[in-house]
């Protein structure tokens, strides 16, 4: 965990570890308490600053949390469980993005596990003033769940477009869309994915040696090159038709 925070997390059940409950247990720095300005566009402090590493869990489903956080550096991945006991990446959160936040105004605990698909720092706030915010202001909370309904919106718009589609065309659009996910970074131009080939055949979904055989011919065709855990775009022009179903 970057050696900055321990958390200890509420189940359901009673045991586990809640979200924001943070304690320092290394060298590492934590700000807890928040500071003196305004984080972004929430108009009180954020309790607490946490750092991760790429692949560590940040909260697993099934935990209560008054807690929601936002991404302030790096991307997160949202999964949950196949029945075959594959895992599915139903999302990943860029910079900027929300985590928790429509579970903490419903009271709920967590339906997906939260991980870090990069090394990222999260920004956690307490739950309690997001509900009392939302119940006096009806302007901010229009805009939290006008937010929200737009993530919904486009996951399902994801899904639909997936269904009839060849794994060749999923994966030109998956590789596109985390593209313009990595351009939310300063300096990153979208071309060099930081992605294993395990997530991106949880994201598609799709098994791996499937994914490995598309990678391969497309490498083969110089559209994309790249090592273990790195995917670099070379040909975007011949990526977007292959998105669009334009290219055989």
């Amino acid at each position: 965990m970057d050696g900055v925070i321990n958390i200890r997390a509420d189940r359901t059940g009673g045991s586990a570890a809640r979200m924001g409950e943070a304690v320092i247990s290394g060298a590492g720095r934590i700000e807890y308490g928040g500071r003196a300005d305004l984080d972004h566009e929430f108009p009180f402090c954020r309790t607490s600053v946490r750092k991760f590493r790429r692949g560590e869990v940040i909260a697993g489903a099934g935990v209560l949390i008054d807690m929601f956080a936002r991404v302030q550096r790096g991307m997160v991945s949202a999964s949950t469980p196949l029945p075959d006991g594959r895992e599915f990446i139903v999302e990943i959160i860029p910079k900027g993005g929300l985590i928790g936040e429509l579970e903490v105004l419903r009271k709920q605990s967590l339906s997906l596990e939260y991980r870090a698909s990069s090394d990222c720092e999260l920004h956690f706030f307490d739950g309690r003033l997001l509900r009392e915010l939302c119940a006096n202001d009806q302007q901010f909370q229009v805009k939290i769940l006008s937010k929200a309904l737009a993530r919904a919106s486009e996951l399902e718009l994801r899904l639909i477009s997936n269904a009839g589609s060849s794994l060749k065309q999923r994966l030109a659009r998956t590789l596109l869309r985390l593209s313009a996910v990595y351009k939310t970074e300063a300096g990153n131009s979208g071309d060099e994915l930081l992605i294993s080939q395990n997530d991106l055949a949880a994201t598609l979904p799709a098994s791996r040696e499937k994914v490995n055989q598309c990678l391969r011919r497309l490498r083969e065709s110089k559209v994309l090159d790249g090592t273990q855990g790195k995917i670099r775009i070379l040909n975007r022009k011949v990526l977007e038709a292959y998105a669009e179903g334009a290219a055989a």
